[in-house]
This record gives structure tokens, C-alpha cells and sequence, in this order.
């Protein structure tokens, strides 16, 4: 009895005296056919989980937000919100550039009619 209480004990000591490391894979979940079926890369991200309130009033009131729910819409308020400014910003560059285009070209023909004036007798001739 008394060796096999010494091998039980011998063999769990071991076991313990190991480490063992445990490795997940970060993105355990399949990237590539969420992508070909246009669906997000986090589940839980996006959808009705998500988005749509976790209980409603029978009697039709509104439920109040959640606090996840609350801060992606301030999210999205200030991603919109960034995006109308930008595209005011895009649309005051592609009108800068214009005008400046327009304004390089009348300079230029101005400089040329300045340049090229008929002399002699071809100034005679046009009048």
C-alpha cells in the first residue's frame, strides 16, 4: 500500500510541477465566410441583438435606450456629422480648383492677345 501511495503522489506532483499554456486562436471564428456572405467580422457587433431594444411595453410605450445602445448612436451621430463636413470640404476643393483652372487659363489667353499684335502693314489691313 505504501508504494502505491508513493507513486500516486510521485505522479501528481508531476502534474502539477507542468505548466500548461493555453492558446485560442484570436480569430476563432470563420473570417473568410462571414466576408463571402457580407456579413460583419464581429457577430455581435451589428443586428437585432444588438440594435433593437431587449423588451417593449405592451401598452406601446418607448423603452428607454441601453447604455451600449445610447453610445453607438452618439457614435454614428458624430460619424455622420463628420462625413456632411467632409463632403462640404470635398465640394469647396472641387470648386477652389476649378476656378483656379478657369482663372490660370484667362490669364494665360490674356498674356497671349498681349503678346501677338499685328505690326505694320497687317494693322492697317484689319481696320
Amino acid at each position: 500500500m505504501l508504494k502505491i501511495t508513493k507513486l500516486c503522489l510521485a505522479s501528481s506532483a508531476s502534474a502539477t510541477a507542468q505548466r500548461n499554456i493555453a492558446i485560442s486562436a484570436s480569430r476563432c471564428i470563420d473570417q473568410k465566410w462571414r466576408a463571402d456572405k457580407g456579413l460583419p467580422e464581429n457577430p455581435n457587433a451589428f443586428g437585432p441583438l444588438t440594435n433593437m431594444p431587449d423588451y417593449t411595453f405592451l401598452d406601446g410605450r418607448t423603452t428607454p435606450l441601453g447604455s451600449n445602445q445610447k453610445r453607438r448612436l452618439l457614435k454614428q451621430q458624430e460619424i455622420a456629422s463628420k462625413i456632411v463636413e467632409l463632403t462640404g470640404e470635398l465640394e469647396f476643393a472641387k470648386q477652389r480648383h476649378e476656378r483656379l483652372k478657369a482663372q490660370a487659363a484667362a490669364e494665360k489667353q490674356r498674356i497671349i492677345q498681349n503678346k501677338l499684335k499685328p505690326k505694320g502693314h497687317l494693322l492697317l489691313k484689319q481696320k
